[in-house]
Order: structure tokens, then C-alpha cells, then sequence
């Protein structure tokens, strides 16, 4: 089984531009997401899946620096992004994170690896970490699924379409008390979560990678660094959006599971 570690990355942020090339004790966000994916087992390929957009040019700079692969696709479908990439690349699984993620858990990483070797899922999602620290399993071919019968072009919040435990076969990661906090956030959306995040960094040294545990300890003995972002909340789908694709995947089970057939062969 060949495995992708797909980042989708762009630089187009509006809310905080360039984030993913701000420093973090030495190293930008991206190099300290590139670092985590290092460590995680039995990957085949790292993979920096950007846009054709010139802009994102220095995103490919990095991935060169640091010897991982790049993929141009879709400027703002990354779902097709992904499976274009998956295609591109040849592979039969993909682990995926997001560019502006730097402490996502590799132990977990490492589990959602383990489980698509002894099952191939067509969805892996962890429950309960806090966000920007999970990352996802997917099968190609349920990706490619999806892509054809999706209706929506920005595709940035893709989880309710694939998601579907009526049409997927969908793993579900539980874990441990400790790193149970699903509200609080890890990621940088906004300058006040990379000053949040740098905070955390600046209790490690240059060369260290840390273990979301270890993050854990530090934010448990020193609370107030949530003060750092706490006016900041996480955005999520429209309820919307969220009930249209509800009523599609209701509406539409049968020619779903037909397509699905079609692609698993």
C-alpha cells in the first residue's frame, strides 16, 4: 500500500496573510508541519498539494528545502486538489493535514497509518482533539466519489461530505481524557492564534519537536496562554449548507452507492 501525507496549503489568507511563512523558534509554520509529517511511520510520500496560483510560489520553495514532493491543482476546491494529487502520485491511501496546523498529533497520525494498513477505510477521523491537531485518513477512491457528485466549488470545509457512515465506510478515533478538548483551538487562523502557538514554542528549544502531550502539559500549567486568542472562535459551515448536503446525500443514496460501485472495482 502506497501512503500519501497530503498539506494542503495556500498563501491566500485574508485573515492573516503569509501565516504559513511566519517564524515559529526558527522555522516557519509550514517547516514545523513538514517536521511532524517526518515523523510519522510508514509514509511513502510528503506531499505539498498547493494551487497553479503564482502567489503560492513560495510554498513550493519550502517543500523543495525540504525535500518533499509539491502538487499544483484547483485553486479552491481542495478536495479535488487531494484526489487529483492521489491520482497524480499514484497512491492508495492519503493521510491529510492542513498547512497551518504545526502541532498536530503525530501519535495519532501514527494510528490513523496503522488502521488504513489493517482496513482500508474509506473515511478516518479522530474525536475529541483540539482543533487543528487531528488529521485525517481518506481513500482515494471515496474521494473520488465524492468529487463527482458534490455541488460545492469551495470545498475548504469538506468533512460533512465524506463523512457519510450511510454511504462510507467510516473509522472513528476515540481518545483519551487528557487530550479531550475539541474547543480549544490549535491552529492559526488568525494573528492571535500564531501568537498563541509561538508562546508554546518559545518553551522548547529550536531543534525540539513536541508531542501534543507535552503542548497539553504546558497550556494545563500555564492557562494563561488561552488568553492569548480566547476572543478568537473557530468558523465552521453555514447550517445551510450543512442541511443541503444533508438533504443531497438523503435524496440521492442510491445513485451514490451506484457511483461508489463504479469506482471501487
Amino acid at each position: 500500500m502506497k501512503i500519501g501525507f497530503l498539506i494542503t496549503a495556500r498563501l491566500k489568507s485574508s485573515r492573516l496573510p503569509l501565516k504559513l511563512l511566519l517564524d515559529l523558534n526558527g522555522k516557519s509554520v509550514f517547516e514545523r508541519v513538514v517536521e511532524r509529517c517526518k515523523l510519522v511511520s510508514n509514509i511513502d510520500e510528503i506531499i505539498l498539494c498547493t494551487s497553479t496560483n503564482p502567489q503560492d510560489k513560495p510554498l513550493i520553495d519550502v517543500a523543495l528545502k525540504n525535500d518533499i514532493y509539491y502538487y499544483l491543482g484547483n485553486e479552491e476546491d481542495v478536495l479535488q486538489r487531494l484526489s487529483d494529487a492521489a491520482t497524480f502520485f499514484d497512491l492508495d491511501y492519503i493521510i491529510n493535514i492542513t498547512g497551518e496546523n504545526p502541532l498536530f498529533s503525530i501519535y495519532h497520525a501514527n494510528l490513523v497509518v496503522n488502521l488504513a494498513k489493517q482496513e482500508k477505510y474509506d473515511f478516518i477521523h479522530i474525536k475529541g482533539l483540539p482543533i487543528g491537531c487531528a488529521v485525517y485518513g481518506i481513500r482515494p477512491e471515496a474521494l473520488k466519489v465524492v468529487c463527482e457528485i458534490k455541488e460545492e466549488i469551495d470545498t475548504e470545509i469538506w468533512g460533512p461530505l465524506i463523512n457519510r457512515p450511510e454511504i462510507f465506510k467510516v473509522k472513528e478515533i476515540e481518545i483519551d481524557d487528557f487530550l479531550t478538548l475539541p474547543d480549544l483551538r490549535i491552529t492559526t487562523d488568525y494573528y492571535e492564534d500564531y501568537r498563541f502557538i509561538q508562546a508554546i514554542y518559545n518553551f522548547f528549544s529550536p531543534d525540539e519537536i513536541p508531542s501534543l502531550t507535552s503542548v497539553m502539559k504546558i497550556i494545563n500549567e500555564n492557562p494563561e496562554l488561552t488568553e492569548i486568542h480566547s476572543m478568537r472562535k473557530q468558523a465552521g459551515l453555514p447550517v445551510g449548507i450543512t442541511n443541503k448536503i444533508n438533504k443531497f446525500y438523503s435524496e440521492n443514496r442510491e445513485k451514490i452507492l451506484a457511483l461508489k460501485d463504479k469506482y471501487y472495482k
